[in-house]
């Protein structure tokens, strides 16, 4: 009779509860897998889109002619800026638990070097609750850096090959790597030489993912020193695990119950190397500093897979040089050149992926990546152009706006105090860089406000975009001043002086000589005896103003004597009766009248027999009272373009301007210093508009009211002949000085004005539409700054209006030709 076995009813129905619990966790395991993926793919969209990119720029420099062991040591000391920003963020709280393991939370950082566009830039991202954090500390490690908010870069295009790879260590986190203090040499060097091979559609990038380090490893490389001290062998030390080391204590005691040898003999003392000793230090070194988990990333998109691979190998290739043989550790650089979706979305959204992480300390991290130190001689690297520095914290809250100060995500107004404006405002740039649109806007604002303005123009553009500017309840007040305006010319006298005042007179005469001395450089082209037969034939011409005292008569009282006798007799100036009547007209040989006569009067031919110049300087009354101008406010635009009106010419005008504006200002002593309203003059390309009387004006004009806003292209401009005094006058005097980008030559001149906080290198380099400004605040000069100049223009363009104010002053100003010529005719009949 068969028999048959039967578990108990009880254990089937254990088994069964068995199994459907085994089922639900793992049913619930699965489960909970699915859902944090699809969690954490959420979370690191959405944590991409709260996060903060920065594009950080340095400053390049030169380096120095110091040794070479210097060189290394200001090396290591610039790298280990990089190490301090890492140690910061191995002092976070690592991120730990279940809520942290759920979500993928990770509050770690992204430090990239990208190729792309033929440029190699550095970028840091963050989430942006930590964005202050990375700022703080970048920029207190590097304060001359520029972190720029940007979008995110793109590296790829449509038609390219992409292949990637995960960097991996070939051992243990214990070993260490060959970190920067090991080398004489940019470890970085090697790898951003690659980069700047690829071409202008390919890309590259190095993406570092980091985060702070669980504390536990410390411990783990501390209990590997005192085992390794204790068996004298870091190999015995590393296979010392708990079932190896109960074998070794039963070896111990067996051993220890042998009887010693025959010859005494005890077991032999294994000792550390020297190679083990270095190591064991090496990794006690590791063990002192904050440590990191990294991700490491390398991206490749080019024209085709054999170049994108050849990148990928060259790339992974320069991570041997953090290779410590034997008994360190190394980089597994031979990556498998595919193309991985997961990688590229990791590396996308930077994630951080826990199965290819790896971890190092501060050092070993700086030496992977830091920011490009300023003696780097890579091509292509995307450098700050120049430096930028804050604004005084003492910087006016009233007055023109000048800019605006950005630094460090900070923006501060820039404004100008009228009482410092009187001191004077000094502008150099080169030819582009945003001189004429900075005087434009100053312009418009005092328009805006009220103030009384003269601004000359070498160009023409800048007055016209004062003029479309003009509010319409200021067109009475314009004056505007274009001899190309051949119709309705406004009458300039360059001899003219208001009798009230007869130290004007000489002024008058002085600031002639100079402007001819200007003009044709008299010390070798006239000598005493032009100035002399210059002076007298100007002094009698001014004697009698009904019979003509203007440029056009100067020839006549030269060449014609019957003229000349009449305005002789009434003349009340003995000196200069007896110059004409004992010496000019009795002296004999070279000196002789008919022989000056030529020589004086070629210099004024171009100008009185030239159809443009003669109705304006042959005007006996001047259409426009300099005087009434300043002391009514009224706005006075000269456009002097060359290519118009001629080189000469616009030279000749616009020095008359300026010397008649001076002449006023100075005259305005007969009036109460609180009655005096200030009077703004703004010349552009001033080197060709100002005599030596420019000392002047920078030196005594403030008393008077009137401030004035210069500017050119190059120091070069100022000396003449070797004559300095132009040169020597302005940075003698002026308060303010703003800079554009200027040359190699001013800038080792004007680096003293603007040192410590700029040098040569900066000043050669500023950004476009960006100025470094030295602003004088309560008659005291600041520290240098740099500042963005406002864009677009201020007020509101109306070309319309721009065209009425022109007819406008053209007709309460301006006289006709014909009208102009008959007077210039008459007086010519004059014996």
């Amino acid at each position: 009779m068969q028999s048959t076995f039967q578990l108990p009813t009880i254990i089937t129905i254990n088994i069964d509860l068995i199994t459907v619990v085994i089922s639900s966790i793992v049913a619930v395991f699965f489960g909970v897998t699915i859902l944090r993926k699809i969690i954490k793919s959420i979370a690191s969209k959405r944590r991409y889109l709260n996060h903060v990119i920065y594009l950080v720029r340095l400053p390049k420099d030169k380096p120095g002619d110091e040794q070479k062991e210097q060189r290394v040591e200001e090396l290591h000391e610039e790298i280990a800026k990089g190490e301090a920003i890492f140690a910061s963020i191995g002092g976070l709280r690592a991120q730990r638990g279940f809520k942290a393991w759920l979500l993928g939370r990770d509050d770690h950082f992204s430090f990239e070097i990208v190729a792309n566009n033929k440029k190699i830039a550095f970028y840091a991202a963050c989430p942006q609750n930590l964005s202050r954090y990375i700022e703080q500390h970048i920029q207190a490690h590097y304060p001359e850096a520029i972190m720029e908010r940007t979008e995110d870069y793109n590296i790829f295009s449509p038609n390219s090959k992409i292949v990637s790879g995960n960097l991996k260590t070939n051992r243990s986190f214990i070993f260490p790597f060959k970190t920067y203090k090991k080398q004489e040499t940019d470890p970085m060097n090697s790898l951003i030489n690659v980069m700047s091979k690829l071409n202008e559609n390919e890309g590259l990038a190095v993406q570092y993912i980091v985060r702070s380090a669980r504390a536990s490893w410390h411990k783990r490389i501390s209990q590997l020193v005192r085992k390794a001290h204790e068996f004298n062998s870091i190999h015995k030390a590393l296979n010392t695990t708990g079932f190896t080391k109960a074998l070794n204590f039963l070896g111990d005691v067996v051993y220890k119950s042998k009887p010693p040898t025959p010859d005494g003999e005890s077991k032999v003392i294994e000792k550390l190397t020297e190679m083990e000793e270095e190591i064991l230090k090496g990794i006690e070194e590791k063990n002192s500093k904050a440590g990191l988990n990294v991700n490491a990333r390398i991206i490749v998109s080019a024209d085709t897979k054999e170049n994108a691979k050849i990148y990928l190998d060259n790339i992974s290739n320069a991570f041997n040089q953090y290779n410590y043989y034997e008994y360190g550790n190394g980089f597994n650089t031979k990556l498998k050149k595919t193309f991985k979706k997961q990688l590229i979305r990791n590396f996308i959204y930077r994630r951080f992926d826990d199965k290819n992480q790896f971890l190092l300390n501060t050092e070993e991290l700086a030496s992977l990546f830091h920011f490009p130190l300023k003696g780097t001689e890579t091509p292509n690297i995307l450098w700050l152009s120049a430096k930028h520095a804050p604004a005084p914290t003492d910087t006016p809250e009233q007055g023109i706006l000048l800019g605006h100060n950005i630094y460090r995500e900070i923006e501060k107004k820039i404004q100008f105090k009228q009482e410092d404006r009187l001191r004077h405002m000094y502008i150099a740039g080169k030819s582009g860089g945003g001189k004429s649109q900075f005087i434009a806007n100053m312009a418009i604002q005092d328009i805006l406000n009220g103030e009384g303005v003269c601004v000359i123009d070498p160009h023409g553009d800048s007055v016209e975009d004062v003029l479309q500017r003009i509010p319409p309840e200021r067109a009475e007040d314009v004056i505007m001043f274009s001899p190309a305006d051949l119709e309705r010319p406004i009458g300039l006298n360059l001899l003219e002086y208001d009798p009230k005042y007869p130290e004007q007179k000489s002024f008058v005469i002085n600031e002639m000589i100079g402007i001819f001395d200007k003009l044709y450089d008299l010390k070798s082209t006239g000598g005493p005896m032009f100035e002399l037969y210059m002076r007298n034939a100007m002094m009698l011409v001014m004697s009698d103003a009904e019979s003509g005292s203007t440029l056009m008569e100067i020839p006549k009282v030269l060449a014609d004597e019957k003229f000349r006798k009449m305005k002789i007799a009434k003349c009340k100036d003995p000196t200069v009766v007896d110059f004409w009547t004992k010496e000019a007209e009795k002296a004999g040989g070279e000196a002789a009248l008919a022989n000056i006569v030529p020589y004086v009067t070629s210099k004024l031919t171009q100008f009185i027999s030239n159809d443009m110049m003669r109705p304006i300087i042959g005007q006996q009354k001047s259409s426009i009272n300099f005087r009434q101008i300043m002391d009514k406010q009224k706005i006075l635009l000269v456009s002097l373009p060359k290519g118009a009106i001629g080189e000469m010419n616009s030279y000749l005008l616009g020095m008359i301007m300026v010397g008649k504006i001076l002449m006023s200002a100075l005259g305005r002593a007969d009036m109460p210093q609180e009655q005096r309203k200030n009077f703004f003059l703004y010349i552009d390309e001033f080197q060709n508009f100002t005599t030596n009387s420019i000392s002047t004006i920078l030196s005594e004009a403030r008393k008077y009211g009137l401030s004035l806003t210069i500017a050119h292209q190059y120091i070069g401009q100022l000396v003449v002949n070797n004559d300095t005094t132009v040169k020597d006058a302005v940075f003698g005097n002026v308060g303010t000085m703003v800079l554009f980008r200027i040359g190699a030559e001013d800038a080792e001149f004007l680096e003293k004005e603007f040192s410590p906080v700029f040098n040569q290198f900066d000043l050669i380099n500023i950004e476009m539409f960006t100025a470094y400004v030295k602003l004088l605040i309560d008659n005291s000069a600041s520290k240098p700054f740099s500042m963005k100049c406002p864009w677009p223009i201020a007020g509101i363009s109306n070309p319309e209006l721009a065209k009425k104010i022109k007819v406008l002053s053209r007709l309460k100003y301006g006289k006709h030709r014909d009208m102009i010529e008959a007077e210039i005719m008459r007086r010519s009949k004059i014996k």
